[in-house]
C-alpha cells in the first residue's frame, strides 16, 4: 500500500506546526493533490494505465492513417485507370494525337472529361513525351516527368507523384493506331487531399473513446486514493513501519541529548547522549527531573517549562547549550522536549579559529597596506599602523642609517635609528621617533640583527638582557604596564635593515610562539617593503645627482638677455627635462628647452647627450632648424645603438625648442619639434603665443622638415620657454594650463625675470609635480648703436688701408686703444681675403659689448680652413695670424653667403704686437 502526506494544521504559538492528527479526517485539497504523485501505489498506477490508454489510441491513429491512405492511394489509382482507358480506346484518339492542331482538338475534349469523372488532370502525350493537354495551361508543350519507354511499349503505367498539383496517382495508357502501333498515350490523375477514406471518417470516434478512458482511469485513482488516505491517515505501512525501525536507532545514535518531560516534571525519555552528558542513572526515566543530580541551572530550566534555544550552561567542565520547547497538539500526550548538545570542543575551535583569522586579517593587511608608496619613513610606519591595536599594543621600527639615505648597506650595524612609534596612546616610555640608539649586544633588538632569527620575550619584568640597554628606561616601561616584547628583524635579500618591535601591555595577552611566526612574516614583508624603498631612494639619488651634474651650473655673461630659471623635479623620480642658454657669435644667444619621455636614470642620461649634442651643433651656428634635424636623427639612433643584450628603457622620443636671438636687430628665430608654443610678453604687459610651426618630436622618424619661424621682440620684452610638466597633468588638460600660464604673466609689464619664474610657478597647483618642469624666463635687450660701426667695402685692396683707420679710430673713441693694433692686423687680413677670394656685398661691422666682435660679410659660401704652410707656399700664414691674435674666432652662413668672425676679450691685458710667442709661431709656420 501506498503512503500519503499527512494534513497539516494551523501554527501554534511558538510559530511551529503541531503534529498531524491521525484521527482526524484527511483534507481533501491536500489528498487530491498527493493522488497523483509517483510516491504513491495510486499515483503508479494511474501513470501505468493512461500510458497503456494513450499507447492505445496512438497505435489505433496510426493504423487509421495507415489505412486512409492505402484506401486513398487505391481509389486514386482505380478512377485514374478507368478514365485513361476509356480515352484511350476512344475513336479517333490516334489520328488527333498526330494531328497538326493536337492541342486545339484534344484540350476541350481533355477538360470535359476531366470534370466529367472528377480527376484532377488529363494529360495527351505525343511519342516524344511532350504534353498536348494540361488542367495548366503553362504546362503544355512541355515534356513529362513519366517515363516513355514502357508506353512506347504498349504497357499501361500506374504510379504515386508528387507533381504540381500536390501528392497524386497517376495512370497512363497508350493510345494505339489501327494497326497496332503506338501513336501516343493519355493519362489521368487523382490528389490524394481530393480522396475522401472512411477510414480517415473513424479517427475521432477513436480519440473522443480515448478521452473517455483518460477520463475513467483519473476518476478510478482519485477514488481509490481517497479511500486510501482515510484509512491510513496519510501513512502508508511501509512508512509506519520504516518510522518504527528507525525510531530507537535515530533517537540513541544523535550526538545531541533528547530529553522529553511530561507536564508533572516527570522524565519520560532519556537517549543514550543525554544520560552521557548530564550523567543520568540507568532507570532516571519516571523521576522527577527537581530529584535527579542535574546542574542546577539545567534542572531549574527543565523544570520551569519555559521555552528557550541554545541557552549555555556549565556542567562539570562542560559547556551545554540547551533548548527547550513544548510539545502540545492532538498527535501526542502534552509536554515537552529538550535537547542538550556539548560546544566545549566546538568553543575552543572556534576560539583557535578566531584566532587564526585575526592573524591572517593582520597578514592580509600587510600585503596590501605596507609598501604603498617608495619612502623609507613611510613604510615603517605602515608596518607599525598595520599591526597596532591588533597585534600589539605598540609597536618601534628601528632601521640602520644608511637604509635611511638609501646607500648600500655596510654590514651588521650596531646602531639604528628610530623612525617610528605607534601604539594605542602617545605618551610610552620608549625611545622617542628620531633617536640614535646604540644597542648593547644583550638587548633582544641587537640578539635579533645578529642572528637574524625574532626573539620573544613574554616577561619583560625579568629580562635582565633587555634592561641592560638602560635601567631607568626599562623601569618606566615596566610601570607603564608594557610586559611583552617580540623583536622581529627586517631582512631583505640576505641584507639586514633594522628590527621591528611589538610591545604588548598587561591588558593584552602575552606574547606566544604563534605570535612568534607571525610577527616574524609582518616583518619579512615590510622588510621587503622598505628594501625597495631603500633602492629606489639610493637610485633617486643618484638620478638626481646625475642630473644635476648635466644641468647648467651657471649662466654664461652675454648682453642678449637677462635670463632667469626654474627647475623643479617630479615627485615621482628624476625626469628628462633640460635647458640651455648658449652664447653664439655676433653678441647673438641661444635659448633651449627640451623634454625627453620617460623619467630615471635613463632619461637623465639621454639628457645629457642631448644637451652636449645642441651645444656641439650650437658651435657650428646652424640655424634652428638645421639644429633640430641632427637632433632628430641623434634620437633615432640611440635605439639603433642598443646591443641584443641591452634590456634598457627604449628612447621614445623627446621634444625641444630652440630659439636664437640677436640683439643687435632685435629678432628671434625660433623652431620647435612637438613642444609646447613659448610665450612672449611684450614690455606694456600684453600676452603673446606667437605662432611657431611645430613639427613632430624628435625621434619618431617622420621625415617632414622643421619650419622656423621669426618674431620681432621689443627691448624688454620676456621671452618665456617651458615643459609640458608647466601647463599639463592628470586632472586638467593642456588648455587650462596655459590659461593658467597667461594669467601668472598678463598685465604685469614691472616682474624681473626672477619675479616672473616665481609668479609662475606659484600658480602652478600642487598635484602638477608628477612631472618635471623646466622653466627658462629670458628679457630681451638691443645693443647700443653707437657701440655698433659697420662700413662697405668695395672690392679693391686699395680699399683695406682706409676701413682699417676708421676701425682703429672708432676702438679710439670707444676707449680700446689697447687692443688697436691687434684689431688692425686681424681685419686686414679678412678684409684682404674677402676683397681676393669672396664675392660683394663685403661688409666689415665692429660690435663693442663684453668682447669685441670682428666680422666681416661676403656673398661667397666658401669656408676658410686654418692649415699650415709650407716652405715654398705664399699665403696660408694669414688666418693662422688671425687664430693666434684673437681669443676665438669662426665661421657662419647666411642667406646671401657667410660671415667671418672673431671675439677679442677686453679685461685681460692686450698682447703685445711682434712678442716673442707671435714671433715664435710665424717663424713656425715657415718652418724656420
Amino acid at each position: 500500500m501506498a503512503g500519503f502526506e499527512g494534513t497539516s494544521g494551523r501554527p501554534a504559538a511558538d510559530g511551529h506546526a503541531p503534529p498531524p492528527d491521525r484521527h482526524a479526517p484527511p483534507d481533501r485539497r491536500t489528498g487530491a493533490r498527493s493522488l497523483l504523485t509517483l510516491r504513491t501505489v495510486v499515483g503508479q498506477m494511474f501513470v501505468l494505465l493512461l500510458a497503456t490508454v494513450l499507447l492505445l489510441t496512438v497505435g489505433a491513429v496510426v493504423l487509421l492513417l495507415v489505412m486512409a491512405r492505402q484506401e486513398s492511394v487505391q481509389e486514386a489509382g482505380s478512377r485514374s485507370l478507368a478514365l485513361a482507358q476509356g480515352l484511350a480506346v476512344s475513336p479517333g484518339a490516334a489520328a488527333a494525337i498526330e494531328s497538326p492542331n493536337a492541342t486545339a482538338l484534344l484540350q476541350p475534349l481533355a477538360e470535359e472529361a476531366r470534370k466529367g469523372a472528377h480527376v484532377d488532370f488529363v494529360v495527351y502525350l505525343n511519342r516524344q513525351g511532350t504534353r498536348l493537354t494540361h488542367p495548366l495551361p503553362d504546362r503544355i508543350g512541355k515534356h513529362t516527368s513519366t517515363r516513355m519507354a514502357p508506353l512506347l511499349a504498349g504497357r499501361t503505367v500506374v504510379e504515386e507523384w508528387n507533381g504540381t498539383l500536390g501528392p497524386q496517382v497517376r495512370a497512363y495508357v497508350p493510345v494505339e493506331r489501327p494497326d497496332g502501333t503506338v501513336a501516343g498515350a493519355v493519362g489521368a490523375g487523382v490528389t490524394l487531399a481530393s480522396v475522401r477514406s472512411a477510414a480517415a471518417e473513424q479517427l475521432p470516434l477513436v480519440l473522443g473513446v480515448a478521452a473517455v478512458a483518460v477520463a475513467l482511469t483519473t476518476g478510478c485513482a482519485a477514488l481509490l486514493g481517497r479511500r486510501l488516505l482515510r484509512q491510513t491517515h496519510g501513512l502508508g505501512p511501509a512508512e509506519i513501519t520504516r518510522m518504527y525501525e528507525h525510531h530507537d536507532a535515530v533517537l540513541h545514535s544523535v550526538r545531541e541529548g533528547v530529553l522529553i518531560v511530561d507536564p508533572d516534571g516527570r522524565l519520560v525519555l532519556a537517549n543514550a547522549e543525554a544520560r552521557r552528558l548530564l550523567d543520568l542513572p540507568p532507570d532516571a526515566e519516571g523521576h522527577a527531573v527537581a530529584a535527579l543530580d542535574l546542574p542546577p541551572g539545567i534542572a531549574a530550566l527543565l523544570v520551569s517549562g519555559r521555552e528557550a534555544t541554545d541557552e549555555p550552561h556549565h556542567a562539570r567542565e562542560r559547556t551545554l547549550v540547551v533548548s527547550q520547547r513544548p510539545t502540545q497538539g492532538r498527535a501526542g500526550p502534552a509536554g515537552r522536549v529538550a535537547t542538550v548538545r556539548d560546544t566545549t570542543e566546538l568553543l575552543a575551535a572556534f576560539g583557535r579559529a578566531e584566532a587564526v583569522q585575526r592573524r591572517l586579517d593582520v597578514l592580509y593587511d600587510a600585503g596590501v597596506h605596507i609598501g604603498t608608496t617608495l619612502e623609507v619613513p613611510r613604510t615603517a610606519r605602515e608596518i607599525a599602523e598595520t599591526t597596532v591595536g591588533r597585534f600589539a599594543d605598540f609597536v618601534t621600527v628601528d632601521l640602520v642609517e644608511a637604509v635611511l639615505r638609501g646607500e648600500e648597506l655596510p654590514g651588521t650595524e650596531g646602531e639604528v635609528r628610530r623612525v617610528c612609534v605607534a601604539g594605542i596612546h602617545d605618551d610610552p616610555p620608549l625611545y622617542p621617533e628620531g633617536e640614535l640608539i646604540r644597542l648593547r649586544p644583550s638587548t633582544p633588538q641587537a640578539q635579533g640583527l645578529a642572528t637574524g632569527a625574532p626573539v620573544l620575550e613574554a616577561d619583560l619584568a625579568n629580562a635582565p638582557g633587555w634592561q641592560a640597554q638602560s635601567p631607568q628606561r626599562a623601569r618606566r616601561i615596566v610601570d607603564y604596564g608594557i610586559n611583552s616584547l617580540i623583536t622581529a628583524p627586517l631582512s631583505a635579500r640576505g641584507v639586514l635593515l633594522g628590527v621591528a618591535s611589538f610591545w604588548r601591555t598587561r591588558a593584552s595577552e602575552p606574547f606566544d610562539a604563534d605570535d612568534v611566526a607571525l610577527a616574524e612574516e609582518v616583518a619579512a614583508r615590510g622588510a621587503v617593503s622598505l628594501d625597495n624603498a631603500r633602492r629606489y631612494t639610493r637610485e633617486h639619488t643618484m638620478a638626481v645627482t646625475l642630473q644635476h651634474s648635466l644641468m647648467p651650473r651657471y649662466l654664461p655673461v652675454q648682453d642678449a638677455v637677462e635670463v632667469a630659471y626654474r627647475y623643479l623635479p617630479a615627485q615621482a623620480g628624476v625626469g628628462g627635462d633640460w635647458f640651455d642658454v648658449i652664447p653664439l657669435p655676433g653678441a647673438r644667444v641661444a635659448l633651449v628647452v627640451g623634454d625627453v619621455v620617460g623619467h630615471g636614470l635613463h632619461a637623465a642620461a639621454t639628457m645629457g647627450r642631448l644637451r652636449t649634442a645642441v651645444h656641439n651643433f650650437s658651435a657650428l651656428d646652424l640655424p634652428p632648424d638645421d639644429i633640430l634635424g641632427h637632433l632628430d636623427e641623434l634620437v633615432g639612433r640611440m635605439d639603433q645603438e642598443r646591443t641584443a643584450g641591452d634590456d634598457g628603457p627604449d628612447v621614445t622620443g623627446a621634444t625641444c625648442l630652440y630659439a636664437i636671438y640677436d640683439p643687435v636687430g632685435g629678432e628671434c628665430v625660433l623652431a620647435r619639434a612637438g613642444h609646447p608654443p613659448p610665450v612672449v610678453v611684450h614690455p606694456d604687459g600684453r600676452v603673446e603665443f606667437p605662432d611657431v610651426p611645430v613639427s613632430p618630436p624628435l625621434g619618431t622618424g617622420s621625415g617632414l622638415p622643421i619650419e622656423t619661424a621669426v618674431i620681432p621682440l621689443p627691448e624688454g620684452s620676456r621671452l618665456v620657454l617651458y615643459t609640458d610638466g608647466l601647463i599639463e597633468s592628470r586632472g586638467q588638460d593642456i588648455d587650462t594650463g596655459l590659461a593658467r600660464l597667461r594669467d601668472a604673466v598678463s598685465g604685469r609689464p614691472e616682474l624681473t625675470p626672477e619675479e616672473t619664474c616665481q609668479a609662475v610657478l606659484t600658480a602652478l597647483p600642487e598635484h602638477q609635480q608628477r612631472d618635471d618642469v623646466a622653466l627658462l624666463v629670458a628679457r630681451t635687450r638691443l645693443l647700443d648703436p653707437a657701440r655698433i660701426a659697420e662700413w662697405r667695402v668695395p672690392s679693391d685692396t686699395a680699399a683695406v688701408g682706409p676701413v682699417r683707420s676708421e676701425c682703429a679710430r672708432r676702438l679710439q673713441e670707444w676707449g680700446l686703444a689697447d687692443i688697436t693694433f691687434t684689431t688692425e692686423l686681424i681685419l686686414s687680413e679678412l678684409i684682404t681675403n674677402a676683397v681676393r677670394y669672396a664675392t660683394q656685398p663685403i661688409t666689415v661691422r665692429l660690435i663693442h659689448g663684453t668682447t669685441l666682435i670682428c666680422e666681416v660679410f661676403d656673398g661667397s659660401s666658401t669656408s676658410p680652413h686654418l692649415r699650415r704652410a709650407t716652405t715654398t707656399d705664399e699665403g696660408g700664414r694669414g688666418l693662422f695670424l688671425v687664430a693666434q691674435l684673437a681669443d676665438r674666432w669662426g665661421t657662419r652662413y647666411t642667406a646671401r653667403g657667410k660671415v667671418i668672425w672673431t671675439e677679442q676679450t677686453l679685461d685681460g691685458p692686450a698682447a703685445p704686437p711682434g712678442g716673442p710667442d707671435l714671433t715664435d709661431a710665424l717663424l713656425d709656420q715657415w718652418n724656420l
